[in-house]
């Protein structure tokens, strides 16, 4: 359970019975019945874009977005923000990109929005303390729950490959 290792024991526990009776999966289809629609880069490229306009307008524009099927393996990472600093002339540019593990195309709305807001979040904050988390919640005030949802969902997905 290395996607809760983080949260408390009676959250793991719940989590555990849940998984373990079969139940888990139908929580999720319950709270989040659909996936999105979002499945190629350029459409990922425009939804990003617009949550960064919508939040974050005077923020660096996004040089590249995409979906990464290798990303999951590396490090557990389900998202990944790269910041590029040039000297460009006598000016610095910045260079943002957003990497989006391949398997939330098939997600729900709301867990791709997590990771979105996640990622986009780095481009002001690029540690993870409470700035961080605050900026989260200002872009999705139900950031938290989606954040245990999510590694709920990861959790069901991989124990229902086994």
């Amino acid at each position: 359970m290395n996607y809760l290792a983080g949260y408390p024991a009676h959250i793991q526990q719940q989590a555990n019975e849940l998984l373990d009776s079969g139940q888990l999966e139908a929580y999720l289809a319950r709270k989040y019945p659909a996936p999105h629609q979002v499945q190629s880069d350029k459409a990922l490229y425009s939804y990003i874009n617009e949550l960064k306009n919508d939040y974050m307008r005077n923020s660096a524009p996004l040089s590249q977005v995409r979906y990464d099927s290798k990303l999951n393996v590396l490090q557990q990472a389900l998202g990944m923000h790269t910041y590029q600093s040039r000297v460009h002339g006598h000016k610095l540019k910045s260079h943002n990109s957003i990497t989006v593990a391949a398997l939330f195309k098939q997600a729900p709305a709301e867990f791709l929005r997590m990771i979105v807001v996640h990622e986009l979040a780095h481009f002001k904050e690029k540690e993870h303390n409470k700035a961080f988390y605050k900026l989260c919640q200002h872009m999705e005030p139900a950031y938290h729950q989606l954040e245990l949802d999510t590694r709920l969902w990861l959790l069901w997905r991989d124990s229902s490959k086994t």
